[in-house]
């Protein structure tokens, strides 16, 4: 594991190393990692010496003093630096040794940083994916998988939007919807137009066939993720996660072991590299109150 800053890292050092968890995660065992932190971000800062000392003395895992040193030891690495900025950084040292990285969200801050990330990637062979886990939620991807109503000509997705100025805009909490927005439709946007105000944040992607998908920010509280999947013949709500939180996790603990195992990446590099780019467009839009094209 790189980066210790993230209740992320707790969680998937307990579903890995716990074998009593009822959400244990066989196949695979987390046994090293670097710290990590980012002093310029109080949430990453404030954490990075409690969950580092957890993940030692509750799961057994040891610290190292480099990202290098956890890459030479390892078969596959979960970066889960909370800190977006640093991701490519990081990436850069465990890139060369070819062996699978899952990155946590966000990928990256920018569409330049998450290109560069998915470049070296193929450059080194590198297998790797980024994601939300809420995109890994049971009744989301039930809903997904029913075709019975058609084929989805649309979908509006919706949740708690926590802002934090290190991490632009709607990165740091907008990338969980847009995840949902992107499992439904896939790739193929080609513009956004956004709305914001104190309490709600608004964007609106138009797809290349005409589609049109929508996230929704709830800046002033709520926790749960849903979904309105709008297919030829009807429209469904899910409720993405069906307050089932940690299922997200162990679901997208499960891919990341099938990609180690040699799976293809359960999100491919273009749609991630799109679904930034949506955000940055967002972003764009959310202050010029113009439609970005992407």
């Amino acid at each position: 594991m790189v980066g210790m800053d993230t209740s992320h890292s707790r969680i998937y050092a307990s579903m890995l190393n716990q074998v009593s968890h009822p959400l244990h995660v066989p196949g695979g065992r987390l046994i090293c990692g670097y710290a990590g932190g980012s002093a310029d971000f109080p949430l990453s800062a404030s954490r990075v010496e409690s969950v580092s000392r957890e993940l030692q003395e509750h799961y057994g895992v040891e610290l190292v003093a480099s990202i290098a040193e956890v890459a030479e030891r390892v078969d596959a690495v979960l970066l889960t630096s909370a800190d977006g900025r640093v991701h490519r950084e990081q990436f850069a040292v465990l890139a060369p040794y070819g062996k699978p990285v899952f990155i946590d969200k966000p990928l990256a801050v920018t569409s330049a940083d998450a290109r560069a990330i998915m470049e070296l990637a193929a450059s080194c062979g590198t297998p790797v994916f980024s994601s939300s886990m809420v995109r890994f939620g049971g009744p989301l991807n039930a809903a997904l998988k029913d075709e019975s109503a058609g084929s989805i000509v649309g979908a509006d997705c919706c949740g708690p939007l926590e802002l934090q100025p290190t991490q632009p805009g709607l990165f740091w909490y907008g990338i969980h919807t847009a995840e949902m927005l992107y499992a439904a439709l896939g790739g193929g946007c080609v513009s956004v137009r956004a709305v914001s105000n104190d309490t709600q944040e608004w964007a609106a992607g138009q797809w290349r066939d005409g589609r049109i998908g929508t996230i929704r920010g709830n800046v002033t509280g709520g926790s749960e993720f849903y979904a309105v999947l709008h297919r030829e013949r009807g429209s469904t709500a899910v409720h993405a996660l069906g307050g089932q939180y940690e299922a997200g996790h162990q679901n997208l603990l499960r891919q990341f072991l099938l990609m180690a195992g040699g799976a293809p990446p359960p999100v491919s590099p273009a749609v991630t590299l799109e679904l930034i780019r949506f955000i940055e467009a967002a972003n764009e839009s959310r202050v010029t109150g113009q439609t970005v094209l992407l």
